[in-house]
């Protein structure tokens, strides 16, 4: 039997749904990760581009600022018969000194490297290459040159070598001839003078050099935060003008340089780390007159951009922990009622297991009924015979016949006693009720074992009404039931004792019916199985008693309830209703 009751637990099947929730719960976190990090993807691309979009006004707002101060630049006009130019209007005097204000700064710095004495004509060849400069010299007080980056002669090739000397006469004639513009800056004391000459590709560098610069300065009065740095470059590279500290040159493939140059591309970026910052750098192509002069190198800042991937990454993290303790919650949940329900069916189990087994006592019983009880009755007839015919002369035979036959004669009662319990527990279930004096049938139960009680030291007491107390019973079973009760007292008192029957009514219709006794108590283990019918701690007979007591005042819709404690005695309540039950058929109810 317990193998059978162990066969009945399902153990691995406990953790099946909880492991299957866990498992679409993580495919599901899973999903919300992989959806999360695809929108927070999403989302960086679109801060991305909309820095991008940022860094391209800005682009724009130079180009045109430098379109604009480029064309008043570039408004002057040759006057016929004089080598000279001058300006339409008054508009472009202003970047004209700017420009003239830029070379003059180079002259300075020049002036200060001549005082110093940190000067030769490789120093001016290297100055002017960087400068974009096409003649740089310096001169003494008296109009000799002393420092010069290139020689007029070399360059000019048609002029004699009397006229090879730098004098502002032969730039004034190159000027007319060769449209190039030049500068001369003289010391406030005449003990020197810088003179700086321009060709038409350096006059093209300075004049968008300056328009650029000038561009960015005025930029730079209204900007909002966030630009990092600003340099424009041209095509090949050399600064046109900057704001901000400037950035470490690219190297070959940080950014897509020469795509941008070409047009090939709109604007290109990178992430990158200035002075502790996240900065996205870019880069847009510079269009002059419609062509693209060069380049504009833009570094945003990413604060506000990280701010927000921070707080949706925040978000998505809240989520998913929220996501997880519901889903651990719910596995507990399922967990503890499955292990719940799944207790319930091995209990359901188990009772349908043992109503299995009192059905099969129930015919065993009727079994063993005819197949026993005729050849007990031969037997026991024959042991009466030989008792009274039988009996030998000698005394000593005699008292061990008597022995012998004595034996024979109780055991014979035994099993039939044995058969008897069989008989009445199979055919408890079937209850015929009548309405009954409850208190006549405790007096009955009470005459007929007030012989034995008195014989074992036990005092019967009684406590009820002169009223009779009437219910719907089965005289018969209950009364069997009643009686099982009484005597499993009797047997639990080990010398004097006594047992108390006491009768009184109860709440909605019920009555309560007590048999205490001063008996050797229950542990709370025994009195959980004392209403087994394989459960027994007597030495003889089967233990069916207190089972068959249970089954019958449950046939009639009542409850017993044990109250006892090792050494202190024991109480049965039983609790019987004092109408008569609804039954489908009109008559009988089933136990």
């Amino acid at each position: 039997m317990d193998k059978m009751i162990t066969a009945a637990k399902p153990p691995n099947r406990t953790f099946l749904q909880p492991l299957a929730l866990g498992i679409a719960s993580a495919v599901f976190i899973c999903l919300i990760l992989i959806m999360g990090i695809l929108d927070l993807r999403r989302s960086e691309r679109s801060l991305t581009g909309f820095l991008e979009n940022q860094g391209l006004a800005l682009a724009e707002v130079i180009q045109r600022l430098t379109q604009e101060n480029l064309n008043l630049l570039l408004q002057i006009h040759r006057r016929e018969g004089e080598p000279t130019y001058g300006p339409l209007a008054k508009e472009p005097l202003a970047p004209q000194t700017w420009l003239t204000t830029a070379l003059a700064d180079l002259g300075k710095e020049v002036d200060n490297n001549w005082k110093t004495g940190h000067l030769s004509n490789d120093d001016l060849r290297k100055f002017a290459e960087k400068k974009g400069l096409w003649l740089i010299a310096v001169m003494n007080k008296r109009g000799r040159v002393i420092f010069q980056n290139r020689s007029l002669t070399t360059d000019m090739g048609k002029y004699g070598e009397a006229r090879s000397a730098v004098t502002l006469e032969r730039l004034a004639e190159l000027a007319q001839q060769k449209k190039i513009g030049y500068i001369a800056l003289q010391r406030k004391d005449g003990s020197g003078t810088v003179i700086i000459a321009l060709d038409r590709e350096g006059l093209i560098f300075w004049g968008l050099k300056v328009a650029v610069q000038k561009a960015i300065e005025k930029l730079g009065e209204g900007q909002k935060p966030g630009l990092s740095y600003m340099v424009v470059m041209n095509t090949k590279g050399m600064v046109l003008g900057s704001a901000g500290r400037q950035p470490e040159p690219w190297k070959d493939h940080d950014i897509h340089k020469g795509e941008i140059l070409t047009g090939a591309r709109k604007i290109a970026s990178r992430k990158v780390i200035y002075l502790q910052k996240n900065i996205l750098d870019m880069a847009a192509p510079l269009y002059i007159n419609g062509k693209i002069a060069g380049l504009v190198r833009l570094g945003l800042d990413e604060g506000s951009t990280e701010d927000i991937l921070a707080e949706t990454m925040h978000n998505l993290v809240v989520f998913m922990i929220f996501v997880a303790i519901i889903t651990f919650l719910s596995m507990w949940l399922l967990y503890h009622n499955q292990n719940k329900h799944l207790a319930g069916i091995v209990e359901i189990e188990r009772r349908l297991e043992k109503a299995e087994r009192l059905s099969a006592l129930g015919q065993l019983a009727a079994g063993v009924a005819h197949e026993i009880r005729n050849p007990l009755n031969a037997i026991s007839m024959a042991s009466q015979r030989l008792k009274r015919e039988f009996v030998p002369e000698e005394e000593e035979k005699s008292r061990e016949f008597q022995l012998l036959s004595g034996v024979i004669r109780d055991e014979i009662r035994r099993l039939n006693g044995i058969i008897e319990e069989f008989l009445s527990f199979s055919k408890s279930r079937k209850l015929e009720l009548n309405m009954f004096p409850v208190t006549e049938v405790l007096q009955k139960i009470v005459n007929v074992l007030k012989e034995e009680a008195s014989a074992r030291g036990i005092n019967l007491h009684t406590e009820w009404g002169a009223e009779p107390i009437i219910i719907p019973m089965d005289m018969d079973k209950l009364q069997q039931a009643l009686l099982n009760i009484v005597k499993n007292a009797m047997e639990s008192i080990n010398g004097p004792g006594s047992i108390t029957m006491r009768v009184t009514p109860q709440e909605k219709e019920r009555i309560a019916i007590a048999i205490s006794d001063t008996g050797c108590g229950m542990s709370t283990a025994e009195m959980e199985r004392i209403f087994n019918p394989e459960y027994t701690t007597k030495e003889k007979g089967l233990g069916l008693g207190l089972a068959l007591a249970h089954e019958i005042i449950k046939g009639h819709g009542g409850e017993i309830h044990v109250f006892s404690a090792p050494g202190q005695g024991t109480t049965f309540e039983i609790i019987l209703p004092s109408e008569h039950p609804r039954r489908a058929n009109g008559k009988a109810a089933r136990a």
